[in-house]
């Protein structure tokens, strides 16, 4: 078994029959599913779900889970959601897979946020480029203000608006955002670094999730999970 299925299968038996739970989005995600779906089948669980994106609400749908919204249910039992790096103080960077402002949403509404992660994914120091999403018609000027913000950070980098696959032009988001891609380097404060992200007019939210993790289930090649909390 390898480290995502791992971590994956672990956070599946967390869920509980009755429960409402936030859906998180991406590929470990998209695992957690199919090994929720196996209990649902095999256990007759009744689950109700609030997904965050397309991608997780197809799956859901397909996982047999009841699908919600926030009108209906503003408070869930639990959020899974994966991560595209974390720290050993449950830091993370998210929106690979460009849903991290509803994912935020999610995470914020839940009782208890897991984040599912393989181990080389855990790290001392954030440093993966992080997403912002940006109305469309602040663009030029946000990406004024990013470039003075990443020179500040000691980044000599320039923001990227992320290009989709399949589709000429910008990835567009669920909310029709664009994504702009920031490498900052390591990231010492991330805290600051996401207050400071947030404040810049047009910026709808950035993918630095500082306080929201209460645990992170990390898989290992061979099966085996340990947790950070």
């Amino acid at each position: 078994m390898n480290a995502k299925i791992a971590a994956a299968k672990r956070a599946s038996e967390l869920v509980e029959d009755g429960m409402i739970i936030g859906i998180g989005s991406g590929t470990t995600v998209e695992l957690f599913l199919t090994e929720l779906k196996k209990r649902i089948e095999s256990e007759g669980l009744e689950i109700l779900g609030v997904p965050s994106s397309y991608q997780s609400k197809l799956l859901a749908v397909e996982a047999g889970i009841g699908l919600v919204d926030l009108l209906e249910c503003p408070t869930l039992d639990m959020c899974i959601d994966g991560a595209d790096e974390v720290d050993r103080n449950l830091n993370a960077v998210k929106g690979g897979g460009g849903a991290m402002t509803r994912e935020k949403v999610v995470a914020h509404a839940s009782n208890e946020v897991v984040f599912i992660v393989e181990e080389r994914k855990v790290v001392e120091t954030l440093s993966h480029p992080v997403p912002v999403e940006v109305i469309p018609f602040s663009l030029g000027f946000v990406l004024k203000k990013l470039e003075e913000l990443m020179k500040e950070c000691g980044s000599f980098a320039l923001p990227r608006i992320r290009q989709g696959t399949g589709k000429l032009g910008p990835v567009v988001t669920d909310n029709g955002n664009f994504i702009l891609d920031c490498d900052f380097g390591e990231i010492y404060d991330p805290g600051e670094l996401e207050i400071e992200l947030n404040s810049i007019p047009g910026v709808v939210e950035c993918g630095i999730f500082t306080d929201v993790a209460d645990r992170v289930i990390v898989g290992v090649d061979g099966g085996e999970t340990y947790e950070i909390s």
